[in-house]
C-alpha cells in the first residue's frame, strides 16, 4: 500500500484512516461518509456521522481526499474523547446517579450551605478570572449533562502546564466558556497538542484582527509561488469570479497565523479565513480549504458586506458569530493599503515535540497558563486545552447571563405540561416565572432543557415565546394568548410545517373572533373549516377551550422514550461509558 505522509502529521495517512476506522468499529460505532465535496483543486472536504446517531457527525477537509478523510475521522475521535458531541444534552437520571457521569477520574464537590464555590476546585489564578468579584456560586456551576444538584459540581482534572500540578476544572464553566476549542486527537501526543494549541491561537488572533479592525499585510507572490497547490486553488476561484486575498495574520511574526478572505462582487460580500500551524505553508494550505470546507461555489453568497462600523465589528456577539460559521462582519480596514504590521516570512516549523515546546514558549511569554486534560480511553490520543484569557469563546459573564444549566430546574415541569391539569392560574404564574427568571423569548425550549427532541414534533421548533402562548391558553387568558400567539406567527412560522403554520392561522382567527362579542362562532364555522380544515379547527378550538393547549407536544416521560433522537444519543454515550470505565479499570 502506498504511504502518503503530509507535514504537520506524525504517521502516514492511509495508516491514521486505517487504525481509527478500525478502533471506531471496535468500539461500536458504525461511520458512514454522508457527502464530498471537491469545489477546487487541491481542496476537498467530507462529511461522516453514525449511522444509528445523526447528532454525531463530523467534517473533514484538506488538500486530497485521503487527508480529508483523516482530518473527518481525527476530528470524530476528539469529540468522543472528550464528550463534545454530548455536551449540549441532558443525560438523564441513571447516568447522573451512576459510577460516573463523564470520566472515572472526575472529582465531585458538594455544595456548601452558603452556595460558596467549593473548595479544591480551580486554583487561584483561575478564580480571580472566571469569578473577579466573587459573586458565583456552586450551583451556577451544576452540569448541564447531570443537572445532579444533590451530588454537587463535577470537576475535571486538567494539567496546568508550568508545573504539572492537577487543577480541576468545573465542567460547567468548559461547556459554557470553551465549547469546541482546543480540543484536537492525532496519532501521537505531541501532534494533537500541536494541533489543539495552533486552533487556539488561530482563534484568538482572529479575534483580534477582527475586533480591533488591523490591517494585514499581504503575503508576497514569490512567497506564494512556494505552494504551487494553494495558487492553483486561488487561481480557480478567481477565475470563477472570487477575488482572493491571502494575508499574514502573523501579527509581526508572533503568531503562526495565516488569513485568506474571499470577495463575491456577486452581492458585494466577503469571508475571512483564519488558518494557524506552526509550518507556514500548513497554515496557509488549512486556511484555503477551510475556506471551502463543506461549501460548493455556488454557497458563497451567504455572507456579509464589509462595513466601516468598527463599534459593531467589535461586538461580542459578531465575534461568536465568526466562531460558529465565519459569516459575521469584517471591517473594511482589513484591506487597507499600508498594513499595521510588515509581512513576516515566519516559521515556528520542527518535529511535533519541538513545535509544542515553540507553541508553549509564545504562551509563557504573554504570561498565560495553559491547563491540559489528556485522554487515551478510546486507543486515540486526544486533548483539551484550556488558555483562560485566550482561548474563551464566551466571556465568564455568561456563566451569570446565559449558562446552559439556567433551565434544567423547570425540565420536569415543562415536559409534563401536556396531558397536564393544573388550576389556571398556575399556568399563568408558570408565565410570570419565566419573565422573572429572565428566559429570551427566542430560546428553544428544546435546548434550555438539553433535550434531542427529532424534528418530528412541536418540542422540536417551539420557543419560551411559543411556550408562552400555550400556557396563556391553559390559563384562560385569550388576550395574552392572541399577543404570544400573534408573536409566534411573526417570528417561528418559517420553521414550521404547513399544518403547524395552518394550525396557527386558525388560532389566531379563533381568538380574535373570541374577542368579538356580537358574533355568533358557530356562524363562522362552515367557512373555517373550508379555509383551515376540520382537524386543525378542532385542534384550535380545543386550545381556546383550555382543553387542550399544548399542541403538537407530545407527552414525556422520565425515561424520554418520547423522543427516539435523545434515546440514540444515549446509545452511543453507553458505548462510550464502557470503554472509559474498562480503560480506567486497568
Amino acid at each position: 500500500m502506498t504511504q502518503t505522509f503530509i507535514p504537520g502529521k506524525d504517521a502516514a495517512l492511509e495508516d491514521s484512516i486505517a487504525r481509527f476506522q478500525q478502533k471506531l468499529l471496535d468500539l461500536g460505532f458504525h461511520i458512514e461518509e454522508a457527502s464530498w465535496l471537491n469545489p477546487v483543486p487541491n481542496v476537498w472536504s467530507v462529511h461522516i456521522r453514525d449511522k444509528e446517531c445523526a447528532l454525531c457527525f463530523t467534517n473533514g477537509k484538506g488538500a486530497t481526499k485521503k487527508a480529508a478523510l483523516a482530518s473527518a475521522l481525527g476530528e470524530y475521535f476528539e469529540r468522543l474523547s472528550t464528550n463534545y458531541f454530548f455536551a449540549d444534552f441532558w443525560l438523564g437520571e441513571t447516568i447522573a446517579n451512576g459510577p460516573f457521569v463523564h470520566y472515572p477520574n472526575e472529582k465531585w464537590f458538594p455544595l456548601t450551605e452558603n452556595d460558596d464555590v467549593p473548595e479544591g476546585l480551580l486554583d487561584a489564578r483561575l478564580r480571580a478570572f472566571y469569578d473577579p468579584e466573587n459573586e458565583l456560586t456552586g450551583s451556577q456551576l451544576i452540569d448541564l449533562q447531570s443537572g445532579n444538584e444533590a451530588r454537587g459540581v463535577c470537576g475535571l482534572p486538567f494539567t496546568r502546564q508550568s508545573d504539572n500540578q492537577t487543577v480541576y476544572i468545573p465542567m460547567n464553566i468548559i461547556g459554557n466558556l470553551y465549547v469546541s476549542n482546543g480540543m484536537s486527537a492525532g496519532n501521537t501526543r505531541n501532534e494533537a497538542r500541536v494541533q489543539g494549541l495552533s486552533e487556539v491561537f488561530e482563534r484568538y488572533v482572529k479575534n483580534r484582527i477582527i475586533a480591533e479592525s488591523i490591517s494585514l499585510p499581504e503575503i508576497p507572490a514569490e512567497v506564494m509561488a512556494r505552494y504551487p497547490a494553494v495558487m492553483e486553488s486561488i487561481a480557480t476561484l478567481e477565475a470563477e469570479g472570487f477575488p482572493i486575498f491571502a494575508y499574514d495574520g502573523s501579527l509581526g511574526g508572533k503568531y503562526p497565523v495565516i488569513c485568506v478572505v474571499l470577495f463575491n462582487p456577486v452581492n458585494g460580500t466577503c469571508f475571512a479565513s483564519f488558518g494557524a500551524h506552526p509550518d507556514f505553508g500548513v497554515a496557509l494550505e488549512r486556511t484555503v480549504t477551510e475556506l471551502l470546507q463543506g461549501r460548493g461555489l455556488k454557497d458563497l453568497d451567504v455572507f456579509t458586506p464589509p462595513t466601516f462600523d468598527d463599534e459593531e465589528v467589535a461586538e461580542h456577539t459578531n465575534l461568536e458569530t465568526h466562531f460558529i460559521d465565519s459569516s459575521g462582519l469584517i471591517s473594511w480596514d482589513l484591506f487597507k493599503q499600508d498594513a499595521d504590521y510588515p509581512f513576516t516570512d515566519w516559521s515556528f516549523s520542527g518535529t511535533t515535540e519541538e513545535e509544542f515546546a515553540t507553541l508553549m514558549a509564545i504562551f509563557a511569554a504573554e504570561d498565560k497558563e495553559v491547563y491540559i486534560a489528556d485522554y487515551e480511553h478510546l486507543g486515540v490520543y486526544a486533548c483539551r486545552i484550556i488558555v483562560p484569557g485566550m482561548s474563551d469563546i464566551y466571556p465568564a459573564e455568561d456563566l451569570w447571563l446565559a449558562n446552559n444549566n439556567m433551565g434544567s430546574h423547570l425540565r420536569e415541569t415543562l415536559l409534563s405540561l401536556p396531558g397536564s391539569a393544573w388550576n389556571k392560574e398556575d399556568y399563568l404564574n408558570l408565565i410570570e416565572q419565566l419573565d422573572e427568571e429572565g428566559f429570551d423569548d427566542f430560546t428553544r425550549v428544546r435546548e434550555l432543557l438539553g433535550l434531542a427532541t427529532g424534528a418530528d414534533n412541536g418540542w422540536y421548533t417551539l420557543r419560551v415565546g411559543e411556550l408562552k402562548a400555550m400556557l396563556a391558553l391553559a390559563g384562560g387568558d385569550l388576550e395574552q394568548a392572541l399577543i404570544w400567539t400573534e408573536w409566534t406567527m411573526e417570528f417561528n412560522s418559517s420553521v414550521f410545517s404547513p399544518a403547524r403554520a395552518n394550525y396557527y392561522r386558525c388560532l389566531q382567527t379563533l381568538l380574535l373572533l373570541s374577542q368579538e362579542d356580537a358574533r355568533q362562532p358557530l356562524q363562522y364555522l362552515n367557512a373555517f373549516i373550508k379555509m383551515y380544515g376540520a382537524e386543525a379547527v378542532e385542534a384550535a378550538s380545543a386550545a381556546l377551550s383550555g382543553e387542550a393547549a399544548f399542541y403538537g407536544l407530545p407527552a414525556v416521560d422520565h425515561d424520554l422514550q418520547a423522543f427516539p433522537a435523545h434515546q440514540s444519543l444515549l446509545k452511543a454515550y453507553d458505548k462510550l461509558q464502557r470503554a472509559k470505565a474498562a480503560y480506567w479499570s486497568k
